[in-house]
């Protein structure tokens, strides 16, 4: 089998700014982290922005790799125009192609390291099954809101973000450096058992799907009225049943969640999503079973 190049991105939003710290110990240092043979770029996704701990410049870079945006020669939006470069020199047809792209990532929620995929591509499923089998992490399955668009992994052969919290924006945290630098050594040593033929994938791989996302309450003119409720804050992937508390005023009065199933918060008050009118994440925990074509699709990589 021949061994697929890998990109590991830190910084798509450059007010993460622990991943982008290790990279660069890492690139000082190759033995940081032990890649199995594995023929690594190490990029710092959005530096203009990292220079200054800003989460973008222009428009989120993890929001721009839509083809509308990468097609169109009139936008020329800093994070635009960096998406494009990074295609044309690690995109699956770059100069330096890559197919497999590991995006990592920090939160200000209380998300633990936790993974992220988008929609359900075999080969994505199969590495987070492994990764979930070795560590227990989470899976958030995001797919099917047409607001939120054209992440960065999409754009590869097969792609997974990591994301660690919580911690402050522009915080460097010892464990969330530790944390990440622990997941990024199973993925590989994972993926070299796939690639000598020795993984043991699992039976099955429980995924939280995302519903939809919420905001505050606002008054009319936009304004928050209400904020997390104390008894939320903190709780994601912990289940909220309908009568619980979810939001509270300064007057005291309670905003209670109105459903009639029980659904799984994520990235609650996440300080960056406040702009997106998102206070959290709603999923559905669901259990799969492992299929073949996870495997397959993963294995193909490596051919």
């Amino acid at each position: 089998m021949s061994v697929p190049q890998v990109i590991v991105i830190a910084g798509t939003h450059g007010n993460e700014i622990n991943a982008p710290w290790l990279l660069e110990q890492w690139i000082k240092d190759p033995e940081l982290i032990n890649t199995h043979g594995f023929r690594t770029s190490k990029v710092i996704g959005n530096p203009e922005a990292l220079k200054v701990c800003k989460r973008y410049l222009h428009s989120d870079l993890n929001r721009s790799f839509r083809l509308k945006y990468l097609d169109d020669i009139y936008i020329q939006d800093y994070e635009v125009i960096r998406a494009r470069e990074l295609l044309a020199i690690y995109g699956p047809n770059g100069s330096n192609s890559c197919q497999l792209a590991i995006d990592i990532h920090s939160t200000t929620s209380a998300m633990g390291t936790s993974l992220v995929v988008y929609g359900r591509r075999p080969s994505d499923l199969a590495i987070a099954s492994l990764l979930q089998s070795k560590l227990g992490l989470p899976i958030y399955l995001h797919e099917g809101d047409e607001t939120q668009q054209g992440f960065l992994v999409e754009s590869w052969p097969c792609g997974i973000v990591i994301e660690i919290g919580p911690v402050p924006q522009g915080l460097l945290h010892a464990n969330i450096i530790n944390q990440t630098r622990l997941t990024l050594e199973i993925c590989f040593e994972e993926l070299a058992k796939v690639s000598s033929g020795s993984a043991q994938f699992p039976k099955t791989t429980v995924i939280h799907r995302h519903i939809r996302s919420i905001d505050f309450p606002r008054s009319k003119d936009g304004k928050i009225e209400a904020l997390i409720h104390p008894h939320r804050q903190g709780k994601d992937w912990i289940p909220i049943n309908n009568g619980e508390p979810l939001f509270l005023s300064l007057d005291g009065s309670v905003v209670t969640f109105d459903e009639d199933k029980s659904l799984v918060p994520v990235f609650i008050n996440e300080a960056a999503y406040s702009e997106k009118k998102i206070a959290m994440s709603l999923t559905q925990r669901e259990v799969l079973y492992f299929s073949d074509s996870w495997k397959e699709s993963l294995k193909n990589l490596f051919i």
